[in-house]
């Protein structure tokens, strides 16, 4: 299971950038690899640990801007297309065909 976070934070004043980085930080801290500016995805190994992490977002997240979050499979996350450029270094690390099912 994926769970890919779209936000839009405001960056317009040295506060808003700080509490930018902090979050941005946080992601990455958690686990959250970068798929392209401002969306970021983790994997999990089930929906319901998914939607635990939700928990643990909505005590992290900054008061202004927006936050979408997308549950998707990993069968549907394969079936992503990139129209211009190709897989990051990440994606190409890091796919579903490097995790062993036990």
């Amino acid at each position: 299971m994926r769970l890919i976070l779209f936000f839009d934070l405001p960056v317009v004043t040295k506060e808003q950038r700080k509490i930018y980085a902090q979050f941005r930080k946080f992601l990455i801290k958690n686990g959250y690899i970068m798929m392209q500016y401002s969306v970021y995805c983790k994997i999990f190994a089930n929906r319901e640990a998914a939607v635990k992490h939700v928990g643990v977002l909505g005590k992290n997240v900054p008061k202004s801007g927006q936050i979408r979050i997308l549950l998707v499979t990993e069968k549907q996350y394969s079936k992503i297309e990139i129209i211009v450029g190709g897989k990051s270094l990440q994606e190409e690390l890091v796919n579903g065909d490097s995790f062993i099912k036990i």
